[in-house]
């Protein structure tokens, strides 16, 4: 029996990987490859996990809805199941859950302990080899259910798919309320899900693109306080906040480097906008880009060797691609329509774009030499994409044609699985987190 611990910032979380040893593992049945163009969902049972308090019913629905909004799992309808009240601490009949085929089975229960605290178990099975294929305890306080539940669908998804999973994660937002003409907007930050909404700023300034660092839990955004933009650096685990600096002629908030050491932006001055990079120890900056148009939108490559931005130099917006030094500027787009916000992928293989063509605003991806290029969505106002961690799943805005506000959305790269991420009210502007430890 093997263990071993982490302890999580927010809420004193203990995991202890090995609680029973995995059997070795499975092959084929139970394998999604996610590069496929269009996944057929993997049919899998997840079991109630048993407890004599409501939180086992409650890690049972979210662990469900994290694998059933992925699209690449179709969770079975529990009235379906042959073996009924299943204990983890026992082997299933397999034979009951392949005559449903039910191709992977989870089993779980949720135990109190002495100091108030709760133990999650689950175990995963590849029910045709009749094997198992990991198992898990968490310890944790009982406020911090939820996350545990998205901890095991994390688990269960890099096991099944050897993809890594991204549903502990969290996303900060632009929440706006109000009358479109004088709308209140504020940062909020939410889990990937929509829940657990919480609001960084009050509406008193003007927010605007907050950006998460790709190594650490802070995000930097613009405010419009006293009419000037000045950008700010937020740690979200501590509250502090400091200022960046004052930029009159910036329009959208700084990237981080995937260091977390240096952000880089686009200023304005005197009817054009170049990009500049910032060092955030010695606030030096330098500037990377001199031409009479606009070039914005900057993104680093996760190695931070490149950085992928927008310039209308040819006309009109494309995509462009160039050395962190700002050598080599190439471009990259060449299709009909404008180019903008471009972010390149966690993974490094591909540039996810804004494309306005044909009256339409479309989100899509390209690989970084501009080949391969895909549109994934495509509606009367699509914008902002944002990866989660794993550089499988984007996020977005949108606005509904007639009115109303922006609401975020999540699409795959597969561009079958769109979902609404729901909000307390309108939305816009969203900015993924990297994977928390």
């Amino acid at each position: 029996m093997r263990y071993f611990t982490k302890t999580f910032a927010m809420a004193c979380l203990l995991l202890f990987g090995g609680a029973l040893v995995a059997a070795p593992p499975a092959k084929a049945v139970v394998e999604i490859d996610v590069t496929k163009g269009n996944v057929q969902p993997l049919p899998i049972a997840i079991t109630q996990f048993q407890t004599q308090n409501p939180v086992g019913r409650q890690i049972t629905e979210v662990v469900t809805a994290d694998l059933r909004r992925s699209g690449l799992f179709a969770p079975i309808d529990p009235a379906a199941f042959v073996q009924k009240d299943i204990s983890p601490d026992v082997a299933p009949r397999f034979a009951d859950w392949t005559v449903i085929n039910a191709q992977a089975l989870v089993t779980g229960k949720v135990s109190p302990e002495a100091d108030g605290r709760l133990r999650v178990e689950f175990r995963l099975w590849d029910t045709f080899a009749g094997q198992q294929l990991d198992g898990q305890q968490f310890y944790t306080t009982p406020e911090n259910w939820r996350r545990v539940a998205h901890i095991i669908a994390d688990a269960i998804y890099e096991r099944l798919t050897g993809e890594k999973g991204y549903f502990d994660t969290r996303v900060v937002f632009v929440s706006e309320t109000g009358a479109k003409q004088s709308r209140v907007k504020r940062l909020a930050i939410m889990d990937q899900d929509g829940a657990n909404v919480n609001y960084l700023s009050d509406g008193s300034d003007l927010v605007l693109t907050p950006r998460f660092s790709p190594s650490r839990q802070e995000i930097t955004y613009m405010s419009f306080g006293r009419g000037e933009p000045r950008v700010y650096l937020l740690q979200l685990e501590t509250g502090q906040r400091e200022v960046v600096g004052n930029f009159p002629g910036m329009t959208f908030s700084p990237r981080f480097s995937p260091d977390g050491q240096k952000v880089v932006m686009s200023l304005q001055q005197e009817g054009n906008a170049n990009i500049y990079a910032m060092d955030l120890r010695s606030r030096a900056t330098t500037r990377l880009t001199s031409t009479a148009a606009i070039d914005t939108s900057p993104s680093y490559s996760p190695d931070g060797a490149r950085i992928v931005f927008e310039s209308d130099r040819g006309g009109r917006p494309q995509l462009y691609t160039m050395g962190a030094d700002g050598s080599g500027q190439n471009r990259i787009s060449f299709g009909d329509g404008s180019y903008s916000t471009p972010v390149w992928s966690p993974r490094g293989d591909l540039i996810a774009f804004t494309k306005q063509s044909g009256g339409q605003f479309q989100i899509g991806v390209m690989r970084p030499d501009g080949s391969g290029e895909r549109i994934l969505t495509s509606g009367f106002h699509n914008e902002g994409p944002t990866w989660a961690p794993n550089g499988r799943v984007l996020m977005f805005f949108r606005d509904q044609k007639g009115g109303g506000g922006p609401q975020l959305f999540s699409i795959d790269l597969t561009g079958t699985n769109e979902q609404r991420i729901a909000t307390p009210g309108f939305a816009s502007d969203p900015a993924w987190s990297p994977a928390r430890e």
